[in-house]
């Protein structure tokens, strides 16, 4: 069932209830309204038939009759004074603009006595005042038996909202029982499936976040052990020669020949210029200098000379415009770093023969693709693996997207898109 539903019977329900007690009330007026009316009729014919005895000299019963006697609308009275202060009108009769009645009062002589019979509005009044006392009770009764059904209607059918927050809450606080209950109204069983949906994806956010920081974890060590090693196994041998010829130049300076000195000379600078090679080699990899100076399309074709150069049998095609826009140094490094990080993937997983990179500019737009025809990534690979990882959150901090086609026969195929204007890429994040 519905919220509106549910709402309406509850209210349905109580004006049906309010109706009905309305109807009773308003019956039991008219029963009594009736009863006194015909009462009233019948002792009017009464004080009639009295008061033709009473001109016969039997003016007991008739006096006695008048003293109890509850007429309606009209008064009689054997006695002139009473018949005076039966005449002073109601005190709701002026505001009412009821005025008193112009035709003359009826009189008829009963011996000594006069019974006078006039008309009387006070009966009248006082029955309507009375309608419209217990009229406006009702009306009381039924607007606050309304408000309080409204109000209980209202507290029941939000109920669920105060469960949602409560939901909302410990999805906040990353509690592990998250997960909203049953609800019986449609409305808030879509709200919480909602709020499931998006505790799901916040999970998959957050597992996906801790896989992105183990792997960086793991990358800056697996860079700290290759750093060393490389400045063990190649700057250290170098540096231990530059060392053993300078001591022996220290030891030998006064006997040596000029020539010896030339030749260790010529030793030391070569295995200087050994050293700065290295070195520059090593920073490269780090972070390859002069991006923005030399521009991408150099140090992307560079990139690719030098994966071919390691014989890895991958042939390498790089595909991109003769010119590419200057681009600032962070969207040119991101670039850089997503074609270094595919051109990885594909040496260390695919086992394919070729490669293939494409970078094409349109619209202020920049379009990435590396393409290779190996094995492809098993099945629960792709979101899972760091390389990737960490690849689309590059991306996605400069305002890209990265889209990946996965096949076991044609391969991975990884498509980025990046914005190359600074308000391009604001318009991406928003």
């Amino acid at each position: 069932m519905d919220l509106r539903r549910r709402l309406v019977i509850w209210l349905g329900g109580l004006l049906a209830g309010l109706m009905l007690m309305a109807t009773l009330i308003n019956l039991h007026s008219l029963r009594g309204d009736i009863q006194a009316e015909v009462a009233a009729s019948e002792q009017l014919v009464t004080v009639l038939l009295k008061a033709g005895e009473a001109q016969t000299g039997n003016k007991a019963e008739l006096e006695a009759l008048l003293k109890n006697a509850q007429l309606r609308h009209l008064s009689i009275h054997l006695d002139d004074a009473a018949a005076k202060a039966e005449e002073k009108p109601h005190w709701l009769a002026p505001l009412l603009g009821i005025a008193t009645s112009a035709t003359p009062a009826q009189t008829i002589r009963l011996g000594d006595q006069t019974l006078t019979i006039a008309a009387n509005p006070n009966s009248e009044i006082e029955e309507r005042l009375g309608d419209t006392v217990r009229l406006c009770i009702t009306l009381l009764l039924y607007s606050g038996a309304t408000l309080l059904v409204a109000w209980w209607s209202a507290d029941r059918a939000l109920t669920p909202v105060r469960e949602l927050e409560a939901g909302l809450q410990r999805l906040a606080d990353n509690a592990p029982d998250a997960a909203m209950p049953p609800f019986a109204l449609r409305e808030f069983r879509r709200v919480a499936s909602a709020i499931d949906a998006l505790a799901s994806k916040l999970d998959a956010s957050r597992a996906a976040q801790q896989q992105l920081a183990r792997q960086l974890i793991a990358v800056q060590e697996e860079e700290r052990h290759t750093l060393a090693r490389e400045l063990h196994d190649e700057m250290g041998q170098t540096l231990t020669a530059i060392g053993v010829t300078a001591a022996f130049l220290e030891r030998n300076a006064t006997r040596l020949d000029a020539a010896n000195i030339v030749e260790c000379a010529q030793d030391l600078r070569r295995d200087v210029r050994t050293s700065g090679e290295q070195l520059r080699a090593m920073l490269k990899r780090l972070r390859p200098h002069g991006l923005d100076a030399l521009g991408l399309a150099s140090a992307l074709r560079e990139l690719v000379t030098s994966w071919q150069q390691r014989e890895c049998g991958i042939a390498f095609d790089l595909e991109m415009p003769a010119e590419l826009p200057v681009l600032d140094e962070a969207t040119a490094l991101v670039v850089y770093r997503v074609v270094q990080e595919g051109l990885t993937n594909v040496v260390r997983h695919s086992e394919a023969r070729h490669c293939r990179i494409r970078i094409e500019v349109a619209r202020n737009t920049l379009y990435l693709s590396v393409e290779d025809d190996g094995k492809g990534l098993p099945e629960a690979g792709p979101a899972r693996r760091g390389g990737l990882l960490g690849m689309a959150e590059r991306l996605e901090m400069a305002g890209g997207s990265l889209h990946m086609e996965n096949n076991a026969i044609i391969g991975l195929h990884l498509q980025a898109r990046l914005p190359m204007g600074q308000e391009e890429r604001q318009e991406e994040q928003r």
